[in-house]
C-alpha cells in the first residue's frame, strides 16, 4: 500500500505516526527493546499525549535478526502463523552504550542509534547492507480508520531485488509494487499463484516479512531508494537474513521456513497428460502410451486431468464409469508397463458431489458467519471448500485420497487453492485474512504427508499450483496456466526464476503452454526448456501434447532431450540433493551462481541448472538466441564446442539444440542409461571434465536413487590426463573423459 503523495506529502486521509527519537532501551537475555516516542522528550510534560513506537530486536537463528515494530499491543492473537524454526541456543551478543544498542549473531549486526533521531543499521561485519532511517517506520491510518505498519529498508546504488514468489513480470523487482495475495491470475498478469513475503537482495542479504496475510511491497517505487513493506494492523515482524552470498541467504531462509523434501527418482522422468478439456477415455490413454513406446520415447508418469471424474462432480474422487469402466485394471496395466500414475485433485467440493453432504453434516466445509456452508458457482456449481484447519476434515479428505492410493494411484496434482474467501469462519478460529494465502500450505501439506505416510519418505511428490512461505517443503510446484506462445514461455521462465529466488527447490511448467495449441516451433522449443527443468510435463488445455500431433520432427526432438535429461541423472540427482539438504534450488538465477558479476543482475532468459550447467532456452521461431557467458571457457554439454567469456553471444540453433554449456572446470556425471530416470546412477557413470585446469581435483558425489549414501569419486586432471578413483560407495564400472580434448584418462 502506498501512503505518500510524492516524497513530502501524505495521501488524502492518511496520517502517519513515526518514531522521533529513542527514549530508552531495555535489554533481555537475547535481545533488546527500544521505546521511541513520536517526538523529542525535553521535559516531563512532553511524555503526555505522546504515542510511542516499540521495536524489539532479537535473533531467531544464526545470522538472522528479527524485528517487531508495534504500536498498541492489546489486540487479540491472530492465527495462523508461519512455521518458523527458531534456535534459542546459538550465540548472541548484546551491547548497549550511551550512543547505541546492538545485537550480533554470526557476522550480522543490527545497531540502533540512541541519539539524534531514528536510525537502525544492519551490517555484515563492517559493511552496511541496509538501514531503517528517519522516515522508514510508520504507524499509518487511512481515511477509513484502518491501521497499518510499514517499514522501509534502504537500497544501495545498483542494488537489485528478487523473489517475492513466482512472479511473471520483470525478474528484477525494483520499481514494482507487489501484493502478496494468492490469486488465480494466469501467467500474464501481476497476480501470482505462489506469493512469498521474502526477497533476496544483490547486496548480500534477504528480508522475510513474517506475516501470512496480505503484505504490500513497494520495491524502489514509492520511495525509489528504499524497499517498503506494510501490513494492516498494529504490529509488523520481519527478519533480515545475512549472506554474504545469495546461496548463504537461501540456506538461512530455508532453515527458518523449511527445506524441500527429497522426491522420488521416477518423478524426474517425462510426465504425459490427457490434457484438460480434451476428449479422452481408456482407449485414448492406451493409444498415447503405445504411441510413446512405439516411437521409443521414454515415459515415466501418466497424468489424468480433471475429467477422470464425472462433470459437475469435482471433487468426489470417483472415476467416471463412462470413460474409465475398469480403473483398477487400467492402473494395473499402466504399472505393468513401468509407469507411475498421477491424478488431478483440488480442495473444492461441488454441490453435486456425494462428499458435499458428508462434509456439510460433519462440519468439514468452510462456513459463513451465520453457520451456513460457504458456496459459489465459480469453477464448480455450488462448490464448497474443505476446512483444513479442522483435523477431522483433514482425515476425512485424505482418507478419500488413500482409497485412490490403494487402488494404484501414485501421486496427485494438487491444483487450485488460491481463491480463498475472507468473509468466512474457520473451524479453529483462524483469521480469514491470514488464511487466504496460508490455505495453500495446509492443503498441500495434508496431501504430501498422506503420500509420505503411505509411500514412505522420499517417495512423495505432488504437482502443486498454489503456495506461500513454507510450501517449498511439499514439492513439486508448476507454473500455472500460460498461453502457448514464445512470450508466455518467457513469462514462465521469469516465474520460475522468481520462485527459485524465494526458496523453492524444484519447479516445472506445461511443455507447449496450457491455453491454446502451440505451433510446432513453439512446441519444439518448449520441449528443450521443459526437459532442462527439474521436472518435465507435457500438458495442455483443449489440445493434446503428444509430439506426433505436431510433426515428426517434434518426436525426434522429444526423444533427444528426454534421453539427454535421463542421461544427466547422476548430475541432476546431486543437484536435487543440494536442494533438499541446503535449500539451494535446482534451477538457479544467474545471480545466485555469479553474484559478483554485474552483467548477470537482470538476466531472465537464461539460468543455471545446478551449479555447472548454463541453459539459454530459444525463445524465437528462427532459432536465434542471445545469451551471456560469464568468465572462463565454457563447453557445450554435448558437442564439446567452446566459448570464452565474459561475452555476449548470439547463435542460431536447430530444434534439437540450444545453448547448454558446462562451467569451466566442471565435472558432470552422465549415466549409463537414458531410458528411465530411476536406475543406479553411479554404476557405469561417465565423469566428464569440461575445460579443466591443470592440477584440479574434485570430489564428486553421486546419490543413490533410494536416498542412500551413493558413491563418491575423486576426479583429477594433470598433464592432459583425467583420472577418477572411487573413494566411497559402490560402482562396478566408471570412467572419466575430457570433453573436446584429444587425450583422456581412465
Amino acid at each position: 500500500m502506498k501512503f505518500t503523495d510524492g516524497y513530502w506529502q501524505l495521501r488524502p486521509g492518511v496520517s502517519v505516526l513515526r518514531p522521533g527519537t529513542v527514549e530508552s532501551v531495555e535489554p533481555d537475555e537475547r535481545g533488546f527493546t527500544v521505546f521511541a516516542p513520536s517526538g523529542q522528550i525535553n521535559g516531563r510534560g512532553d511524555t503526555l499525549n505522546r504515542p510511542v513506537v516499540t521495536a524489539r530486536f532479537f535473533s531467531p537463528a544464526p545470522g538472522v535478526v528479527g524485528v517487531t515494530i508495534g504500536h498498541h499491543s492489546g489486540g487479540l492473537p491472530r492465527e495462523p502463523h508461519f512455521g518458523v524454526s527458531t534456535d534459542h541456543t546459538h550465540p548472541v551478543t548484546v551491547d548497549i552504550t550511551g550512543l547505541s544498542a546492538s545485537l550480533t549473531t554470526g557476522e550480522l549486526t543490527v545497531r540502533v542509534a540512541l541519539v539524534d533521531g531514528w536510525r537502525v543499521e544492519f551490517r555484515h561485519g563492517d559493511r552496511l547492507v541496509t538501514a531503517s532511517t528517519a522516515r522508514s517506520v510508520g504507524i499509518a491510518t487511512d481515511g477509513e480508520g484502518r491501521r497499518y505498519v510499514h517499514e522501509r529498508l534502504a537500497l544501495g546504488v545498483g542494488e537489485t531485488v528478487y523473489g517475492l514468489g513466482e512472479r511473471f513480470g520483470p525478474f528484477v523487482k525494483n520499481g514494482q509494487t507487489v501484493d502478496i495475495w494468492n490469486a488465480d491470475g494466469g501467467t500474464a498478469s501481476e497476480q501470482a499463484y505462489k506469493n512469498v513475503p521474502f526477497y533476496l537482495s544483490s547486496a548480500g542479504y534477504g528480508v522475510f516479512v513474517d506475516h501470512p496475510e496480505h503484505v504490500s511491497f513497494e520495491v524502489g517505487s514509492e520511495v525509489v531508494a528504499q524497499t517498503q513493506f506494510s501490513v494492516e494492523g498494529q504490529s509488523l515482524t520481519y527478519h533480515v537474513i545475512d549472506g554474504p552470498t545469495p546461496k548463504d541467504v537461501l540456506r538461512r531462509y530455508t532453515a527458518l521456513t523449511g527445506r524441500p523434501a527429497r522426491v522420488p527418482a521416477w518423478s524426474y522422468g517425462l510426465w504425459l497428460s490427457t490434457s484438460f478439456t480434451t476428449s479422452y477415455d481408456e482407449k485414448t490413454v492406451t493409444e498415447f502410451v503405445d504411441g510413446m513406446a512405439e516411437r521409443d520415447l521414454p515415459l515415466s508418469v501418466f497424468h489424468f486431468d480433471c475429467f477422470w471424474m464425472r462433470q459437475f462432480h469435482w471433487v468426489d474422487f470417483v472415476w467416471d464409469p463412462a470413460t474409465f469402466p475398469d480403473p483398477e485394471g487400467m492402473l494395473r496395466r499402466l504399472h505393468e508397463r513401468g509407469l507411475k500414475v498421477c491424478v488431478w485433485i483440488n480442495p473444492y467440493i461441488a454441490q453435486r458431489s456425494y462428499l458435499f453432504e458428508e462434509g456439510r453434516e460433519a462440519g468439514y466445509l468452510v462456513r459463513n458467519p451465520d453457520g451456513s456452508v460457504w458456496q459459489w458457482d465459480k469453477w464448480q456449481a455450488g462448490m464448497a471448500l474443505v476446512d483444513f484447519t479442522n483435523p477431522d476434515a483433514v482425515a476425512w479428505f485424505t482418507g478419500k485420497l488413500k482409497s485412490l492410493l490403494d487402488m494404484g494411484v501414485d501421486c496427485f496434482k494438487t491444483d487450485f487453492g488460491e481463491r480463498i474467501p475472507t468473509d468466512v469462519v474457520w473451524h479453529d478460529g483462524s483469521d480469514p485474512q491470514r488464511m487466504h494465502n496460508y490455505y495453500s500450505y495446509l492443503y498441500n501439506r495434508a496431501v504430501f504427508e498422506l503420500l509420505e505416510t503411505e509411500r514412505g519418505e522420499g517417495e512423495a511428490v505432488v504437482f502443486a499450483r498454489s503456495a506461500t512461505t513454507g510450501g517449498q517443503q511439499f514439492p513439486v510446484h508448476w507454473g500455472g496456466d500460460c498461453e502457448s506462445t514464445f512470450v508466455a514461455m518467457a513469462e514462465s521462465l521469469r516465474g520460475g526464476l522468481s520462485l527459485a529466488s524465494s526458496g523453492f527447490g524444484y519447479w516445472s511448467h506445461d511443455i507447449g503452454g496450457f491455453e491454446g495449441t502451440p505451433d510446432p516451433a513453439v512446441f519444439k522449443r518448449w520441449i528443450a526448456f521443459g526437459l532442462l527443468s527439474s521436472h518435465s510435463r507435457l500438458h495442455g488445455s483443449g489440445s493434446y501434447r503428444v509430439p506426433w500431433a505436431y510433426d515428426e520432427e517434434a518426436v525426434e526432438v522429444l526423444r533427444h532431450f528426454t534421453r539427454l535429461k535421463l542421461g544427466l541423472m547422476p548430475y541432476l540427482a546431486a543437484t536435487a540433493e543440494e536442494a533438499h539438504r541446503d535449500g539451494i534450488p535446482m534451477m538457479r538465477p544467474m545471480i545466485v551462481e555469479f553474484p559478483d558479476d554485474p552483467a548477470v543482475a537482470h538476466l531472465d532468459r537464461q539460468y543455471m541448472l545446478g551449479p555447472d550447467v548454463l541453459v539459454a532456452p530459444v525463445l524465437s521461431a528462427d532459432g536465434q538466441v542471445t545469451f551471456y557467458v560469464p568468465a572462463g571457457t565454457w563447453t557445450h554439454l554435448v558437442t564439446g564446442a567452446q566459448l570464452t567469456g565474459p561475452a555476449w553471444v548470439t547463435e542460431k540453433h536447430e530444434y534439437d539444440s540450444l545453448p547448454v554449456l558446462a562451467r569451466p572446470g566442471a565435472v558432470i556425471g552422465f549415466g549409463a542409461r537414458c531410458d528411465r530416470p530411476d536406475y543406479d546412477w553411479a554404476d557405469g557413470v561417465q565423469l566428464r571434465l569440461y575445460a579443466p585446469a591443470e592440477g584440479q581435483r574434485h570430489r564428486v558425489r553421486i546419490p543413490s536413487p533410494d536416498g542412500g549414501p551413493g558413491a563418491q569419486f575423486e576426479v583429477g586432471f594433470r598433464d592432459g590426463v583425467a583420472t577418477a578413483e572411487l573413494v566411497a560407495g559402490e560402482s562396478s564400472a566408471y570412467h572419466c573423459v575430457v570433453v573436446g580434448a584429444e587425450r583422456a584418462g581412465r
